[in-house]
């Protein structure tokens, strides 16, 4: 399988020097005005920062379902067993279950809610499909957390989307506190985009499920985004959620306290969008982690 052609390349990554370039792409593509469940101040919002905040997109009842699906699945030996199961480095517990949309009906049906596919179709201006989901168990006492990090960057990369035109849900199953590991977001940093330097190793996403290497910017280029635009850490109760943009700096720390922080993410891309062979790796990732059924959410 071949790498597609650098040379027509917007977004180049993955070569011998860090790049940083402004963002060429729109951040919500739908036009003023269309229809959707986002009010047209928090998509003003959304384009402004790069994320938007939901208080309660899931009620008590559905987080109840959701976390006792999520139980089920990780007791699964099945589960385990399954290439989509990711465990801890140290503590050898489940870290993440990928495809979970496909693995439970549960998730599926969280999935095709309008509150979630609505809302993704409105910032993309599109119909959408599921580029990648999982469930995040981030158990206690010492789950390792995501180094910072653009998730385009990295479907750019490894799985060949083309265009910054995509957008992910991070849904709480779990109360996200101030000290266990929550999520940490560049506000603004969406409209640059930092190519990173050093080839990507054969079968990297192996080792970038548990340890994020490749694909990380400098310390140098984290800093100056850190001090132009700050960081904003995310706490809410279970049932919250946080949409952001596929190309926000992004990270959370480890949880070394004895609460967990569950979350199920899921990816939509726009149909319009859809992965060609990757742009700064050898072979593409498995359709697990970045999709190539491109079958709209309905």
């Amino acid at each position: 399988m071949t790498t597609a052609a650098r040379t027509t390349d917007p977004y180049p990554t993955r070569g011998a020097r860090e790049s940083v370039v402004p963002r060429r792409d729109p951040v919500v593509w739908s036009e003023p005005g269309a229809p959707g469940p986002v009010p047209p101040a928090d998509l003003a919002g959304f384009d402004r920062d790069g994320f938007l905040g939901v208080d309660r997109l899931v009620t008590p009842d559905e987080v109840a379902e959701l976390r006792a699906e999520l139980d089920r699945l990780v007791a699964d030996p099945a589960v385990r067993a399954d290439e989509r199961a990711v465990v801890e480095p140290k503590s050898r517990e489940i870290r993440s279950v990928f495809e979970v949309h496909r693995i439970s009906e549960v998730f599926a049906r969280l999935v095709r809610d309008p509150r979630v596919a609505g809302r993704a179709r409105q910032i993309l201006g599109s119909d959408v499909y599921v580029h990648q989901s999982r469930v995040n168990v981030k158990p206690g006492f010492g789950a390792s957390g995501f180094y910072w990090h653009s998730d385009f960057e990295t479907w750019h990369a490894e799985d060949g989307l083309p265009r910054m035109r995509a957008v992910s849900v991070s849904i709480a199953l779990t109360d996200n506190l101030v000290t266990n590991g929550g999520l940490m977001i560049m506000p603004g940093s969406h409209r640059t985009f930092v190519g990173c330097a050093g080839a990507t190793p054969e079968d990297n996403y192996r080792r970038s499920l548990r340890v994020q290497e490749a694909g990380t910017p400098s310390r140098e280029a984290l800093t100056s985004l850190a001090e132009r635009h700050g960081i904003r850490l995310f706490t809410g109760a279970a049932g919250s959620a946080v949409w952001f943009d596929c190309n926000c700096m992004h990270g959370s720390g480890d949880n070394i306290t004895p609460y967990p922080r569950s979350n199920v993410f899921v990816v939509f891309n726009s149909v319009e969008n859809a992965a060609v062979e990757p742009f700064a790796a050898p072979a593409r990732r498995p359709e697990f982690i970045g999709a190539r059924d491109f079958t709209p959410v309905r």
